[in-house]
């Protein structure tokens, strides 16, 4: 629940913030996810009441594609929690419930991944993984749009806290999207599909992760973004309210 109720804070600070700005498209996104997250924090705090097993995570989104039934191997079984292991997370999909990623460890911090053009795969021209596969770390800074111009034009810094310096129309930008998204080996949710017609896929070898969500579960909701180009990270992105967390 801590966890929620910081994303739930986060998503009031992203919706004041657009207001100002006036990123109208932005705002109404905002409140749903808040519509949701207030919804699902409501009934997690009845349910710790009760001292049940609480699923943590958010509940459907409005609009998404309609599910389709998720196989027997990846299916949330939610009536069997022991089927995970203790100590445990699996990120499953807010909209139908299909587990996205399989068991996986919380790393502490980011980890600090080389940025240098030697280390980057001779063939995919990839950089080393952020995270390593069966592990996850949730990311403190914000990652992609929507993006706002910097103060510093003379000496901009990346657009995101890993990645290169991007320049706009309106000059180099820095991103004010979403905090606390969670971060996985792209390999660790192998099932995640692009968008039709590679929607912000835009890349050279890769997506660069900038453009917004460009990954769907099966049943078609958008929940996370990959960024795989060759001058970036190698990365994905589970959105914190697309997608939710079932821990042991």
């Amino acid at each position: 629940m801590p966890r929620l109720e910081e994303i739930h804070a986060n998503l009031l600070d992203r919706f004041q913030e657009a207001k100002e700005q006036g990123w109208l498209g932005e705002v109404a996104a905002i409140e749903a996810s808040l519509a949701a997250a207030e919804q699902k924090l409501a009934a997690m705090r009845d349910l710790a009441a009760r001292h049940t097993t609480v699923r943590l995570g958010v509940p459907d989104l409005r609009g998404s594609s309609r599910a389709s039934t998720p196989s027997s191997e990846t299916k949330m079984r939610s009536s069997s929690p022991e089927h995970y292991n203790e100590g445990m997370t699996v990120f499953l999909c807010s909209k139908c419930g299909t587990a996205i990623t399989p068991e996986l460890t919380e790393l502490a911090a980011v980890p600090d991944v080389s940025d240098d053009e030697r280390d980057r795969d001779k063939e995919t021209r990839r950089a080393p993984a952020t995270v390593p596969r069966g592990r996850y770390a949730i990311d403190p800074e914000p990652w992609g749009p929507p993006y706002v111009v910097q103060d510093d034009q003379e000496d901009p810094k990346p657009a995101q806290s890993r990645g290169p310096v991007v320049c706009r129309e309106e000059g180099f930008v820095i991103s004010a999207g979403s905090r606390h998204t969670v971060l996985v080996h792209p390999d660790d949710a192998a099932d995640l599909q692009p968008l039709p017609d590679w929607e912000n896929g835009t890349g050279c070898c890769g997506p660069t992760g900038d453009e917004g969500l460009n990954r769907a579960c099966p049943c078609g909701a958008r929940v996370a973004t990959l960024a795989a180009d060759c001058f970036g990270p190698f990365e994905l992105h589970l959105d914190p309210v697309r997608a939710y967390a079932f821990s042991q």
